[in-house]
């Protein structure tokens, strides 16, 4: 009964998406385990593109049964959306399911979201209203999936408002009523409710039953609320162990953990980033990548390659093996820089050290580029020599084989052992 993991190794925006869709025909299920709608999965097929937030990248191959697990935040209208989206496009959406233990995005959560991205100091939040559903659910006063189809969810909403009534006052904000809140979401609730169900079930039975089931991440190792870089951080696991708890799988049905990460490195919003490029390589990495937030259309932030960060989301996620994706970004670059370690106070590290991000000062080390074109590269032998070394030099230093590679933005143009069940 073997689980797979797909896991961010970044900051986010590694191309998790993609490469979901890549190995979903492989399984039978696909959950989404963490995270909301400030995710956004970009799929290009046919030179078509889709962008999902919340129901899992798997959802484009028929047969696949997606579920949207227990360990996310879910904004019913956006959901719906998709749905509709979906059904325009001719993909069935009756193999979808979302858990009913999934805590809900209400209106108030967007509302003080962005009231407090309005004040200082900032996070950088998409102002989705991720990090204070994530509050209430750790405060036991969420509104779960479940709940939009129950009798008393008016005054469920009442008691969530009352919390947050004295943070939006002091805000300069206010909040709806608890009456128009339930209207709304009742409605919202009646559509989804061919959708609810036991979601850890789901997944739990396919298991049993011998199936294969692909567990999905949202944002990455560096964003993760216990991992990262604190408290520049999103409000949920997004690390592998994250997975377990999301989705309702137990630790003992993974098989294997593939973290994705970019040639180069990422960021949106606030926060420390060590190999940051703020002048013209930098620039022209952001517009050979088209870096540009799927849910904000943020400019990210763009750097080298972090190899210390990135060793760190190989230990601390059990990763064994990386999907390297954007390859063909730096296509065209005389030279090219890995950071290979941190100097902080005198002292070299090979792993961030806790809380001193900010301060680090990154140690490169330089590597030729190559101006070969790489979107007919279908193997490792095919790539140029100069690439291959630099996908050597990062296995090594981060101690994780490469076993996917992407160069390109739609499904065909990956390569490598993409055989994850075995």
């Amino acid at each position: 009964m073997p689980a797979v993991v797909v896991v961010g190794a970044q900051w986010g925006d590694e191309g998790k998406g993609k490469i979901v869709d890549l190995l979903a025909p492989q399984a039978d299920v696909v959950v989404r385990y963490a995270g909301g709608a400030n995710a956004g999965h970009t799929l290009v097929v046919g030179g078509e593109k889709i962008v999902l937030h919340l129901v899992p990248s798997g959802i484009l191959h028929e047969g696949t049964t997606c579920v949207i697990g227990q360990g996310t935040v879910v904004d019913p209208e956006t959901v719906l959306r998709e749905i509709d989206q979906l059904a325009e496009r001719g993909i069935a959406t009756d193999r979808l399911h979302v858990a009913d233990r999934a805590h809900v995005v209400l209106p108030q959560h967007k509302l003080i979201d962005g009231f407090r991205e309005s004040a200082d100091p900032k996070i950088g939040t998409t102002k989705r209203g991720i990090g204070p559903a994530y509050e209430d659910k750790v405060g036991r006063r969420g509104v779960r999936m479940g709940d939009l189809v129950r009798d008393d969810l008016e005054a469920r909403v009442a008691e969530n408002l009352a919390c947050w009534g004295p943070t939006a006052a002091r805000l300069g904000g206010e909040l709806p009523s608890a009456s128009e809140v339930a209207a709304s979401y009742r409605g919202l609730g009646e559509r989804l409710r061919p959708f609810l169900c036991d979601g850890a079930r789901v997944a739990g039975e396919a298991l049993m039953a011998g199936k294969k089931v692909l567990l999905e991440g949202a944002q990455g190792t560096m964003l993760d609320i216990d991992h990262g870089t604190y408290p520049f951080v999103t409000s949920s696991n997004a690390t592998s162990g994250g997975a377990c708890t999301g989705s309702g799988v137990g630790p003992t049905a993974v098989t294997e953990v593939i973290g994705i990460a970019k040639a180069y490195a990422t960021r949106v919003g606030g926060g420390p980033f060590p190999t940051e490029l703020e002048g013209p390589v930098g620039e022209a990495i952001r517009k050979a990548g088209a870096e540009f937030g799927a849910t904000t259309g943020r400019p990210r932030r763009c750097g080298w390659l972090d190899a210390p960060a990135l060793r760190l989301a190989v230990r601390v996620n059990g990763m064994t093996r990386i999907a390297l994706t954007k390859l063909d970004v730096l296509t065209g670059m005389a030279e090219l820089a890995i950071c290979t370690g941190y100097r902080y106070r005198g002292e070299v590290h090979d792993e961030p050290p806790f809380a001193a991000m900010a301060e680090v000062e990154p140690v490169y080390e330089t590597h030729p580029g190559w101006t070969e074109d790489l979107s007919a590269c279908r193997s490792m032998d095919a790539l140029p020599a100069n690439a291959r070394r630099y996908l050597e030099r990062i296995a090594e230093l981060v101690r994780c084989p490469i076993g996917i590679v992407s160069v390109g933005a739609d499904r065909d143009e990956t390569f490598g052992n993409v055989d994850i069940f075995g």
